[in-house]
This record gives C-alpha cells, structure tokens and sequence, in this order.
C-alpha cells in the first residue's frame, strides 16, 4: 500500500523562490500549495491541513508573524512551520522560535538546506537520495 503523499503549504510573495521550492519538493514526491500572502497562507492552512507550512515572514497582506498567532490560536494548534526571511534581526528569531517555529532560515539560501529541514521537521529525510 503506498504512503500518501505529505503535503506542503508555501507562503511567499516571491514568485522566483515559489516556483524553485515547487519544482524541488514536487520533485521529491510531496504535494504542493502555494499562496502568495499571509491572508491566502491562512486559508489554504485552516482549509488543507498541511504536514509543513514554509512561511515567510515579510508579505503583503498579513505578515508572517500574524499568520503564525492565528494558526497557533487555532483548534488544533499550530502546524510545523519553517520560517523563511530576509531579515537579519534576533529579535524577530527569538519571537518567531516563541511562537513555534522548527527551523528559521535566512534568505538567500541553498534550497538543500531547506529541503533537509523541512524533511527533518516532517519526519520524511531521505539521506539516500540526491536533489
């Protein structure tokens, strides 16, 4: 019997860095969402239910943070989430590692980085194959 597929939830502005975390991960055999603000992140998150959400911190709409406050307020707590941003501050690390993030990663970043968190914070790494 196959094991369903594992589903990602990706939540950025960026177009380049979506489409290159898509191609990667649908490459690796998960199922991919996308959306492009904090207000679509929460709905495709509430709606879908997803293994990971790969959230950005800075985005239109409704930033990363707020995103991470109502879905940690949420019935069934908050999904395993790995921020992503551009922004260097240790404040905004510690506040999102307060509010449960597995991983923060800075942007620019090798997507090998992001992919072993990711399948480390899923639970799904798969040391014997290549990106």
């Amino acid at each position: 019997m196959a094991t369903p597929l594992r589903t990602i939830l990706l939540v950025d502005d960026d177009t380049e860095i979506i489409e290159t975390m898509r191609t990667v991960f649908e490459h690796r055999g998960y199922r991919v969402l996308v959306a492009r603000d904090g207000n679509a992140g929460l709905t495709v998150a509430e709606r879908e239910n997803p293994d990971l959400i790969i959230l950005d911190m800075m985005m239109p709409k409704k930033s990363g943070f707020l995103v991470l406050e109502k879905l940690k307020s949420r019935p069934g707590g908050l999904i395993p989430t790995i921020m992503i941003t551009g922004n260097e501050g240790s404040r905004h690390r510690a506040y999102a590692e307060m509010l449960g993030v597995r991983d923060y990663i800075r942007k620019p970043f090798a997507i090998e980085k992001l992919v072993k968190s990711a399948e480390k914070v899923m639970g799904t790494t798969r040391a014997d194959e290549e990106l």
